[in-house]
């Protein structure tokens, strides 16, 4: 039929498009295995779960309006959150939490909440990448050895000598964080080999290369546990729900609506200055979201975010509409279906390497240089918002990359000049003070030093009908220096001798 689903997806381009979105779908696949089964490893759940929400994210996001190139899954920056959630409320909780959070998305996107991620400035994002980046390869760092990584950035990144400790006293250590660092070499230099790259990408060939080796030499590290894709759905009870009742409970159902949220918005920022085709509908993208989050809830899995580094292989393999995200979905759940006991073979090791080269690549290293040089205060913004995810966590640290993106905007703007005129007049004369431009709190300082070097003994007419703005703060300090300046003057005025009391 010439009105199928199929021939709609095909679009303008006809055959060419097809090809190019079945050629992108297939390396999408391939590297969303190795991240869905790493993301909820590293998240303490089973690794059916998270393929389960790399399939939901291809077959019921991929098919809504919102982003044309995005792909959606399991993320990498909800780890630490989803496996605190996971170790105080337990499995079973989990898909309440992304149930309610997924409803909640739902509701924002609905009115219209999703618009306003559109002004998010680019050093802000790249902060976020790079952040997540940082965090993902020290919690990794402690999975290359086989070993426990602490719960809070800042724990992972103190720990690392005594981890290093640790695995050098430790053979069984040793030989994963040789599987490990194998993996990442393979990542790294696999695509020179341009004939092998187009055949197998790298993600999937170092995860099979491990594998191979691991098997073949028996390796004594620590492998994927499996268990049947239906047996891995929880979807969530009764008593589960009652535990919304909780403080506790409400603020991870918020903290993970909010991450969700800010992670995938502005990864469709990012992922929008990668392509040139149609630009995200951010409210109907966040509805998306959480309708992918609602059925993952239901099906007890893990939460969904746009997943940047899935997104730009899918940008980068030439996809060209929605159908290659919908058809790695499919390829995820046969996979899924007919070959669950492969991943029963797969060293966490290897799956390790994979995020830590991921983390990597999340990191701006190319552009912060030039930045520096070229835009210092949006390199500090960046360097600042990373920082602070890993200090404290990735909601907090956009807020204040947002907060400082908005200092300096705001700094920048508040251009304003002072206009003195009589001050060569007579002394009996005012000066005439005219203010220009935008007056803020941010350039009060500014303004208060120029009035304070007017001369003390001459009244000041103050004009502010110049300025384009003026905000509150900066009109009341300057009315009331007005008014305190020529109180003084006048008092300070001499008596003349007829007015004089006699003593």
């Amino acid at each position: 039929m010439r009105n199928s689903l199929l021939d709609r997806f095909r679009g303008a381009g006809g055959a060419g498009t097809f090809r190019a979105d079945f050629t992108a779908s297939l390396v999408v696949f391939l590297v969303a295995v190795p991240l869905c089964v790493g993301v909820a490893v590293a998240s303490g759940v089973p690794a059916e779960l998270g393929l389960i929400t790399g399939i939901v994210g291809g077959l019921i996001t991929g098919c809504l309006p919102g982003s044309s190139l995005q792909v959606s899954g399991p993320a990498a920056g909800l780890t630490v959150l989803v496996y605190e959630a996971v170790q105080e409320y337990g499995v079973a909780a989990l898909g309440v939490l992304v149930l309610i959070s997924g409803l909640l998305q739902l509701a924002m996107g609905a009115l219209g909440f999703g618009r306003w991620f559109r002004a998010i400035s680019l050093a802000v994002v790249q902060g976020m990448l790079a952040g997540i980046g940082l965090v993902l390869i020290a919690g990794q760092l402690y999975a290359l050895g086989d070993m426990k990584a602490p719960s809070s950035g800042l724990d992972k990144i103190f720990g690392i000598p005594g981890l290093i400790g640790d695995v050098a006293g430790s053979s069984d250590s040793l030989t994963a964080v040789a599987i490990g660092v194998g993996t990442i070499l393979v990542l790294v230099f696999w695509p020179r080999f341009k004939q092998g790259a187009k055949i197998l990408p790298a993600p999937l060939a170092a995860v099979m290369l491990a594998t191979i080796a691991t098997v073949s030499l028996d390796l004594p590290v620590a492998r994927v546990e499996v268990k049947g894709l239906l047996e891995a759905v929880q979807p969530p009870g009764l008593g589960e729900f009652t535990q919304l009742a909780e403080v506790g409970m409400i603020g991870t159902v918020l903290a993970f609506t909010l991450i969700a949220s800010a992670e995938s918005l502005f990864s469709a920022a990012a992922v929008d200055r990668l392509h040139d085709g149609p630009r995200t509908q951010y409210d109907k993208e966040l509805m998306a979201q959480g309708a992918g989050n609602a059925v993952c809830g239901a099906l007890g899995a893990l939460p969904m975010t746009a997943v940047i580094v899935r997104s730009s292989a899918n940008v980068f393999a030439g996809a060209k509409t929605k159908l290659s995200r919908i058809l790695h979905g499919v390829w995820l759940l046969v996979f899924a279906v007919l070959f669950p006991s492969a991943l029963g073979i797969i060293p966490i090791a290897t799956l390790a390497g994979v995020l830590v080269h991921a983390g990597w690549k999340l990191i701006p290293t190319k552009d912060l240089l030039p930045l520096w040089r070229e835009r210092r205060g949006e390199a500090i913004i960046l360097i600042v918002t990373a920082g602070a995810i890993v200090t404290t966590d990735m909601f907090e640290g956009v807020i204040i990359g947002l907060l400082l993106s908005v200092i300096k905007t705001a700094w920048e703007t508040s251009h304003v000049h002072i206009d003195v005129t009589g001050r060569d007049a007579d002394e009996d004369q005012p000066i005439k003070v005219r203010v220009l431009g935008n007056a803020t709190f941010l350039r009060l300082p500014k303004l208060l030093d120029e009035l304070e070097g007017l001369p003390r003994e001459r009244v000041v007419e103050l004009d502010l009908r110049g300025l384009r703005h003026v905000d509150h703060a900066c009109e009341m300090a300057l009315a009331t220096w007005t008014e305190r300046h020529n109180a003084v003057v006048r008092h300070a005025e001499p008596v003349e001798e007829d007015t004089k009391v006699p003593a």
